[in-house]
């Protein structure tokens, strides 16, 4: 499917920093002072209000700030049938920070059911207005990776070959249900693929007996298996995250190592991919962008600082990249999220929406 390019010149990625009320509405729910219909009723007006703001920027793309999540990734895995959220010995690891001590595991068999997330994105379909509606949620690799086989239960999967089948299984019916729902924009996030181009992640995964090159060959099926048959009219991205949590990271490295058989073999509509700084590495690796048919979104705008960026500098960067995949098939947007995780980045709301601002204006001068 060639989408509509001029609709998605100026692109985001999905979480947007959470504003005090939805703070506020956490806390006392989690203190017993609010209920559950209160909380959602005020994670209404604060979504309401954030798609505001995003069509106000000039995005013709708008998603609901992931507002009702702690994490990008947990509270979406949490949801499916067979995985279990838990609290965990340590936290991940980012550079020089931790997070909080959550994380996830399969204790059967994996299925996609009733997902409550399916509401929430009829929620922010009701109210995009003439913007689309994306939603966004974690890669299939992002469930077995992050654990590994310690996190799957061997009573359940004693054979991975099945575990793998299942979860390809259960993201294509979460296609199928979130098309159902009205969604004709899903969006990927993905860790794993950077950790793939990290020395260090690397050695980490060789460490715990694991093969990268092997995982890279298996997430690529598990992707295209779960993609297999979505509709024609549904758009379909992946991020490729370096780690975002209160402005730090975890994985670095340039996208070669994965280029080939990312880039070349994953039957995606959109790569999101970061290039806000030296440990993105160049833009060579785009060559394996199928031509014509793919979009590569360029995270030329970082949201770990609020400190703007010259427009003349990331169009230059734009250019730099013209050369490997043609102009037509780029677009612009943000690196990554402004919150990932509910902590959020260090920058201010007001920078946040200047960071926006700075993307759509470039994506006009630009296209």
């Amino acid at each position: 499917m060639q989408r509509d390019s001029a609709q998605y010149r100026a692109e985001v990625v999905g979480s947007f920093l959470r504003p005090a009320a939805i703070k506020k509405a956490r806390e006392q729910f989690q203190n017993g002072e609010i209920n559950a219909e209160e909380l959602r009723r005020i994670e209404d007006e604060a979504i309401r209000d954030v798609v505001e703001h995003q069509r106000a920027s000039g995005l013709k793309v708008v998603t609901d700030g992931e507002f009702r999540r702690a994490w990008w990734h947990f509270d979406f895995f949490d949801g499916l049938e067979g995985v279990e959220l838990y609290e965990s010995e340590q936290g991940i690891q980012f550079n020089g920070v931790q997070t909080k001590a959550h994380s996830v595991r399969v204790t059967g068999k994996l299925g996609f059911g009733q997902h409550p997330m399916l509401e929430d994105f009829r929620y922010l379909n009701s109210i995009s207005g003439d913007a689309i509606a994306k939603m966004t949620i974690p890669s299939p690799s992002v469930l077995h990776f992050r654990g590994g086989r310690k996190a799957i239960d061997a009573t359940v999967y004693p054979d991975l070959n099945a575990y793998f089948d299942d979860l390809a299984q259960t993201y294509r019916d979460a296609i199928q249900a979130f098309y159902n729902a009205g969604c004709r924009y899903l969006q990927l996030d993905d860790t794993v693929w950077a950790y793939l181009c990290s020395e260090d992640q690397k050695a980490q995964i060789r460490e715990r007996g694991e093969d990268p090159e092997e995982l890279a060959h298996i997430y690529a099926q598990v992707l295209n298996k779960a993609l297999e048959g979505k509709p024609e009219d549904l758009t379909i991205g992946l991020h490729v995250c370096r780690g975002n949590f209160r402005s730090t990271w975890i994985s670095e490295g340039g996208y070669e190592p994965v280029a080939e058989i990312l880039f070349g073999s994953v039957n995606i509509d959109a790569f999101f991919l970061e290039y806000d700084n030296e440990r993105s590495g160049g833009f060579e690796p785009l060559r394996f962008i199928k031509p014509g048919r793919q979009q590569v979104v360029l995270g030329l705008i970082t949201t770990k600082t609020g400190e703007l960026e010259d427009p003349q500098t990331v169009k230059k960067r734009i250019a730099e990249a013209a050369p490997f995949v043609s102009l037509d098939q780029i677009c612009l947007s943000p690196q990554c999220g402004f919150a990932s995780t509910e902590e959020g980045n260090s920058l201010s709301e007001a920078q946040q929406w200047e960071k926006l601002r700075l993307v759509v204006d470039i994506a006009k001068d630009v296209w």
